[in-house]
């Protein structure tokens, strides 16, 4: 026996084996149609008995496995169930000839058999026969379960008389020696007639009885045989069946302690008759019943006598899977008790006893196995380090099944189960497909080439291995692949159903702050209280709400101070750096963004190997008008598009991300002909353009302000103030003066127009009365000599050599424009405005000279 069944469990002991195989052609689809119909069959009640009998159904077995039948009961075959098709009368003596040449196969251990044919119909359908039923057709067969009870009630029969016959002590008749088969030829020779054999011939035939008892749903008999089996075969050293007496001695015992199965096989089944399933009611030896009278409790107390515990059976696994090692050809027999001793465990919560049963089991040697049988026993072992909670241990086996898909001994490597099987391994090794679970690992696997169907997969695999480790050969295949099928945001669906969730390049490059900046000073909007000394702006009622007052502070918790302009372009600044040991390409890198219609304008960067922080500004422009959450970025790395999401990424920093875009501003672009100033007073508020100018007392200066519409907007209104913002005001008169009219009759001023207006600039400083003006002057840096300051003629003001030159007081020309919005914004030599509120405009600085 070379191929072991790692399906195999303890109460697998107590039940028959039955193999349902096709004959002939079977359509696959209709065979295990049908095989499922029978299979559903897992138990029955047998009549006039309180008994069970369970079957287990296979629909491969190989023949070779059979020849342990006595060894082991269970593994013989006791019942054939056939299925074939056949059209036509002509066809039967051929199936029938089938038939029976499967027969044949199994003909040493078959207790009965049956042959279910389909589609054949007329006078050969009409014969009743026990052994063949006939179907018109795979849907027309509704008594195929009744039909497959009886089977088994006839397979019961026969066991039934055999169990008699073994069990039955004839005193005088020679007792058989049971062998497995590679003992035969070691007993060749032997004194038949010696104590030693006849003890090793009784030992073996008891223990083959409890098996018999077992499968027949006498439990308390078979526990009795096996005990009675045990002490005979330790006699006389008889090793290997002594550890098949220990093993059933274990397997009745699991039975009774765990009527529901060590396999997870609870749907089903329930226990027998013979079985305790309600253990906690038996009565105690002695106990009356309710009539008075004492129960029979003899069943139970033998029961309890030959029982082991749940902790001796563990030691008995121990013991008979150590005498099972003493032979090289039981490894199969040998690595199945370890398979069923750790469900056991499973079931006891003994994890750390479990696992020490599959470490033995990973090192038994069963020969040469085939690629396949290699897999398997790999999936299997991690299914069952799985079962005790050894979920790393589980993951590193079926990560060796997975390698062996694709061993360099396959012809035709299976990539798709290769991938199947590594992504079931993920969760031992507590990493996750889903982006938001990523961490910064490494890894040591190695995706290699799929086939070109599965190009996309095998991107998606490259994608997320790179997001692990850091490797020139792992981009260039991932380069090499995405020119042949671009990685995406995609979803990607596997045939057996499992979504894999689009994997960003959240990592390549790194991003360690997000910050969103405001407009240049040119271009920021202003919102002025008051405009000419009226206030324009219209206040709400205010209204108590801690509603209200909750959501606005969740709200400003986000909320940047500043506000973007519709139309206008918009930077958000990243800090970024390249982890890679080479130079990365980031292409078509933009904003991702929500609330308002957003154009985002993309940029492409080259990071240096292992580069430090490098600030990238992304730019965009708001096409609507309203509050715009900056969410994320996007980025096309090695042909790769991700959308790279804030929220998926904790360690950025951000002072922000939910910013306020107000409507189109108008922009009025500003020119004079006079020449700048090279002192240009700013303030937080404002953005002055200065020009200056000398001039005498009395003396009057033409100011041509030109102003052109630079904008998209409309401008629809024009106005103009003046204000002195030097704080020595008492010193200064009227200075400018200027008429409209002529530049209102242009308006509104279309984008691309310009309209010209002039402001008149007159000098005229009254001294009389003034006698403090000297001081005044002084504290300005001004020396006066000659005659007094009242003097009609006029006095020689020259500055003192040590001091700063003659500065003169700053006066601030206020222009309006007023289009259909609502704040004004200003710049240098530029000008907007919008809806009702005014600002300060540019600033003219004009320098005083006194003569």
């Amino acid at each position: 026996m070379s191929v072991p069944d790692y399906m195999q469990c303890a109460e697998d002991h107590q039940t028959v084996l039955v193999v349902v195989q096709p004959v002939g052609i079977v359509p696959e689809d209709q065979f295990f149609k049908i095989y499922k119909r029978i299979a559903s069959v897992s138990q029955v009640s047998i009549r006039d008995s309180q008994r069970l009998l369970y079957i287990r159904y296979r629909h491969h077995y190989l023949p070779e496995n059979n020849e342990w039948g006595d060894f082991q009961t269970h593994r013989k075959v006791v019942g054939l169930i056939a299925i074939t098709t056949c059209n036509s009368a002509k066809e039967w003596p051929q199936t029938a000839e089938r038939f029976h040449g499967q027969k044949e196969v199994y003909s040493s251990t078959l207790y009965d058999s049956r042959l279910l044919v389909f589609g054949l119909q007329g006078e050969i359908a009409e014969q009743q026969r026990t052994d063949v039923a006939f179907y018109p057709s795979f849907e027309d067969c509704s008594d195929v379960e009744k039909r497959v009870e009886d089977f088994v009630e006839s397979i019961f029969i026969v066991l039934e008389s055999k169990r008699l016959d073994r069990a039955t002590d004839k005193s005088g008749d020679k007792i058989p020696l049971l062998c497995v088969p590679f003992e035969k030829k070691d007993f060749v020779g032997l004194d038949t007639d010696s104590r030693h054999y006849k003890k090793r011939c009784q030992g073996r035939m008891r223990k083959h009885v409890g098996d018999l008892c077992l499968q027949a749903g006498m439990l308390q008999d078979a526990l009795v045989h096996y005990h009675m089996a045990v002490e005979l075969l330790r006699g006389v050293n008889d090793f290997l069946w002594l550890g098949a007496a220990l093993e059933g001695l274990c397997s009745a015992s699991v039975i009774f302690h765990y009527p529901g199965g060590t396999a997870g096989k609870t749907i089903g089944r329930k226990p027998s008759i013979s079985q305790a399933a309600d253990a906690g009611k038996r009565h105690r030896p002695g106990a009356l019943t309710a009539n008075g009278i004492s129960a029979d409790t003899s069943t139970e107390i033998g029961r309890a006598k030959n029982c082991l515990s749940p902790e001796d059976i563990i030691e008995k696994y121990k013991e008979a899977i150590s005498y099972y090692g003493k032979y090289k050809n039981a490894g199969v027999i040998e690595l199945e008790a370890c398979v069923k001793a750790v469900r056991v465990l499973a079931i006891q919560k003994r994890a750390r006893e479990a696992s020490e049963f599959l470490q033995n089991a990973v090192y038994i040697n069963l020969g040469q196995l085939s690629e396949e049988e290699k897999i398997q026993r790999y999936s299997i072992l991690s299914e069952l380090y799985e079962l005790i909670g050894f979920h790393r241990k589980s993951a590193f086996f079926k990560r060796v099944a997975a390698m062996q898909c694709v061993a360099p001994t396959i012809p035709e490597p299976g990539w798709r189960a290769c991938y199947k099987l590594l992504l079931e391994t993920l969760p031992g090794y507590s990493l996750s497909l889903d982006p938001k679970d990523f961490s910064w690992r490494s890894a040591d696997d190695h995706f290699n080439t799929y086939g070109s169907s599965e190009i996309s997969l095998c991107t998606y695999s490259l994608i997320f291995l790179l997001t692990f480790i850091e490797k020139k050969e792992v981009t260039q295949s991932l380069e090499n692949y995405t020119s042949k099928c671009p990685g995406g945001m995609e979803v990607i669906t596997l045939p057996d159903g499992l979504k894999l969730p689009p994997v960003p390049f959240t990592k390549l490059p790194i991003v360690r702050s997000v910050k969103l900046l405001n407009l240049p000073v040119s271009l920021r909007p202003h919102k002025v209280k008051g405009l000419l000394g009226q206030n324009i702006s219209t206040a709400s009622p205010f209204i108590y709400s801690p509603i209200i007052m909750h959501n606005r502070g969740d709200e400003r918790c986000k909320k940047i101070d500043f506000q973007w302009v519709q139309g206008d372009v918009c930077e958000v600044q990243l800090m970024v750096y390249n982890p890679m040991p080479y130079e990365l390409r980031v292409e078509n890198m933009g904003l991702l963004t929500s609330g308002v219609e957003f154009e985002s304008l993309p940029a492409a960067l080259s990071l240096p190997a292992e580069s430090g922080l490098y600030p990238v500004t992304l730019v965009g422009v708001p096409r609507t008008a309203g509050n715009i959450t900056v969410n994320g970025y996007h980025t096309s790395v090695f042909g790769v598009t991700s959308d790279c999401l804030l929220e998926s990424l904790p360690n950025v920093k951000t002072s922000g991300c939910l910013v306020e875009v107000i409507p189109s501003l108008p922009r009025l672009q500003l020119s004079t002909s006079l020449p700048r100033s090279a002192h240009t007073p700013q303030s937080k508020e404002e953005l002055s353009s200065s020009v200056s100018v000398q001039l005498f007392n009395g003396e009057t200066q033409q100011l041509t302000i030109t102003l052109e519409n630079i904008g998209s907007e409309d401008i629809e209104s024009l106005e103009l103030t003046s204000k002195i913002v030097n704080t020595k005001e008492k010193v200064f008169g009227e200075f400018l003066s200027w008429d409209l009219e002529d530049a209102v009759s242009h308006l509104p001023l279309k984008p691309g127009q310009a309209v010209t207006l002039t402001v008149c600039i007159k000098v005229k400083l009254d001294f009389s009365g003034q006698e403090n003006l000297l001081q005044d002057l002084n504290d300005d840096g001004i020396s006066v000599t000659g005659l007094p300051i009242s003097s009609p003629l006029r006095q020689v003001l020259k500055p003192r050599p040590e001091t700063k030159s003659v500065g003169g007081d700053c006066i601030s020309l206020v222009i309006l424009v007023r289009s259909k919005v609502t704040v004004h914004r200003l710049g240098a030599n530029t000008l907007s405005a919008d809806r009702g509120e005014g600002v300060a405009l540019p600033e003219f600085c004009f320098y005083n000279s006194f003569l």
